[in-house]
């Protein structure tokens, strides 16, 4: 049995969540109402944030890239996190809703690319596109865009020891799934709704204190 970790990035080890910063700053009004739509369910995760984005010239790359890059804040604890993972052997991978141009980057210090999962952006036409390279398999229909179950079946066996972090509504699913679940904000509640087990965190010191606790090494 091997300890995998799928770990969220916008707002879980970013204190903000990015996409939503960058929606806000950089799409018109209107756009709230398809946040809206998203977040109610009553529109795929993939179809809201590709409908977003579309409303964003591609010229708008290199300051979208520096908005997001001069404003992240990396989560307290995260770097001693990556130490303790590496030095436990257990397998890490960042499976992000985020994009690329601005998630590499800033993880570019942490970890290897290959460990970083999330969407790719293309600045080739009027408007920005996102092509969804972790799309659903077979057993998801919820088209996610960014299909965080699929990616866990992808890297995993079924007899591995699964734990999940994250804080939103993309994390849900996959947290349905999970053998432990460390959950903030919007996917605590959600947790605690759907009465799913889960321990509570600020920060990745709580993270790592709580693995320790329960002796997963």
């Amino acid at each position: 049995m091997a300890i995998k970790i799928f770990c969220d990035f916008d707002g879980t080890i970013t204190e903000g969540d990015n996409i939503v910063n960058l929606i806000k700053e950089f799409t018109p009004p209107s756009v709230s109402e398809l946040t809206s739509e998203v977040l109610n369910g009553n529109i795929s995760i993939r179809e809201g944030v590709e409908k977003m984005f579309a409303t964003i010239p591609s010229t708008k790359k290199q300051e979208m890239t520096d908005f997001v890059i001069d404003r992240t804040v990396i989560r307290d604890g995260f770097s001693d996190f990556i130490q303790f993972v590496s030095a436990q052997q257990y397998e890490l991978k960042v499976v992000s809703g985020g994009l690329d141009f601005f998630v590499h980057p800033i993880l570019a210090d942490y970890l290897p690319t290959s460990d970083i999962l999330c969407n790719r952006t293309d600045f080739t036409g009027q408007t920005v596109k996102i092509h969804w390279d972790h799309s659903c398999d077979e057993n998801c229909t919820n088209d996610c865009g960014m299909c965080k179950p699929s990616v866990k079946r992808k890297f995993s066996e079924s007899n591995d020891f699964i734990i999940v972090i994250g804080d939103s509504i993309t994390d849900l699913q996959i947290a349905k799934e999970a053998n432990l679940i460390f959950a903030r904000d919007f996917l605590k509640d959600k947790c605690v709704e759907l009465s799913l087990p889960f321990i509570p965190f600020e920060n990745f010191d709580d993270i790592r204190a709580s693995l320790e606790k329960e002796v997963l090494v």
